[in-house]
């Protein structure tokens, strides 16, 4: 990979390693919390409060199996060779109106002073972009793109 290229990529792992980290802590103080109330006469309320934790509980779950499966797309990534004329996951798409890294849903990110989209190819300008060569055009949202690099 070239150097932007790495630089955006770990930016990306960055970003995925924390949204793990920060289920994981979620979900072990929820989990805590579940565990330490004990049932009391309170009846209604008792079960109303055990149900709220085991909401956050399945939701910091699936929070964490969500960044996990981010993590295993960009692992996947970090092997993939240059791209060639086509976009595809883990190309750098430099286009009319910016510049798109095609791995995660990560959102805009900064390096070096340039303002990257992280997206999925799953993503509704991913799924425009996926396939495309240099010099071809799409719209999107009302805007009209032209792809002007593939990296």
């Amino acid at each position: 990979m070239e150097e932007f290229k790495t630089k955006l990529y770990q930016r990306c792992m960055d970003f995925v390693l924390q949204r793990i980290d920060t289920a994981e802590t979620a979900l072990k103080q929820a989990q805590e919390a579940s565990n330490d109330d004990t049932k009391s006469s309170a009846g209604d309320k008792f079960e109303t409060t055990r149900e709220m934790m085991q909401q956050d509980i399945a939701r910091n779950k699936n929070l964490l199996f969500d960044g996990q499966q981010n993590l295993q797309l960009l692992s996947s990534l970090e092997s993939v060779p240059a791209a060639g004329d086509t976009v595809r996951n883990g190309s750098l798409v430099y286009t009319s109106k910016g510049i798109f890294y095609i791995s995660i849903s990560a959102g805009q990110l900064n390096v070096e002073d340039q303002l990257v989209f992280a997206i999925s190819a799953a993503s509704p300008i991913g799924q425009l972009l996926i396939g495309k060569k240099a010099g071809e055009s799409f719209s999107f949202n009302q805007n009209a793109y032209t792809i002007e690099d593939i990296r």
